[in-house]
């Protein structure tokens, strides 16, 4: 009879005993009459009273949002930035965090932050420069929205522009200046193209002019050149018909020695 009873005791004692489990990378907050109780609580199970306490749990893992916010760049062109963040609420800052925010601190706080700094840092870029330094824009807003959120205990582990749009009208502006700027580059081309050949021709002009002089001065010093040149250039047979009075078109040769 005494067992019996002593069962029946354990039994209201346990279904008047609450208890949860704090999963892992988790922290649990205890609150009595809605007073935080104590430290944050590590992974394990835990049993309190049902009637005046309660548990909470505050996720501390990484966390990934995939997101969007539209932003206008230092020229007034309207963009729409899409990121990804991964952060994580700091463990040992769970308590403080859940007594000045919430559970929900990661929709309270993040989000606002993160639109916030990236306004900031597309407004100092103009438009077009903001394709070519994609990269860089990245980089400044990564290190506004670390130092932004490392003061309110969030780590910010990774930040990074996985896409950013304009209006279809700038599209197109920034298509027909590529276009421009190709055909200009090919009309350089063209004239420099055509530069080399007048450069090469007066060249060429050049030399001919000097080849002749050269030759013309050497004539006029030797005379015996020119019968020279012509023995160069006769082809050794003699003219099958001549008019009368006409000489044989042939040369003397000097054999004095």
């Amino acid at each position: 009879m005494r067992r019996l009873i002593a069962m029946l005791m354990m039994s209201l004692m346990l279904s008047a005993c609450g208890f949860s489990t704090v999963d892992v990378g988790h922290r649990g907050i205890l609150t009595r009459f809605g007073q935080v109780e104590g430290e944050a609580l590590t992974e394990g199970l835990y049993f309190y009273n049902p009637f005046t306490e309660s548990m909470h749990h505050m996720d501390v893992r990484t966390l990934v949002w995939s997101g969007e916010t539209e932003a206008y760049t230092k020229d007034v062109q309207e963009s729409k930035i899409f990121f990804t963040l991964n952060y994580n609420l700091k463990p040992q800052a769970a308590t403080v965090m859940f007594k000045t925010v919430g559970e929900d601190w990661g929709q309270k706080l993040v989000g606002q932050v993160v639109h916030r700094e990236t306004k900031e840092v597309i407004a100092q870029w103009d438009a077009v420069d903001l394709i070519g330094h994609r990269a860089e824009a990245n980089d400044a807003a990564t290190r506004k929205i670390q130092a932004a959120l490392e003061g309110l205990n969030v780590v910010v582990t990774n930040f990074a522009f996985t896409d950013i749009h304009f209006s279809p009208n700038f599209d197109k502006a920034v298509e027909a200046k590529v276009i421009a700027q190709q055909q200009a580059v090919q009309e350089q081309n063209r004239t420099e193209q055509v530069k080399q050949q007048a450069a090469q021709v007066v060249i060429r002009a050049k030399s001919e002019a000097e080849s002749m002089q050269i030759r013309a001065n050497a004539l006029t010093q030797n005379a015996k050149l020119v019968s020279w040149e012509a023995v160069q250039k006769w082809d050794g047979k003699l003219p099958q018909y001549m008019l009368s009075g006409n000489t044989l078109p042939f040369l003397s040769v000097n054999q004095d020695k």
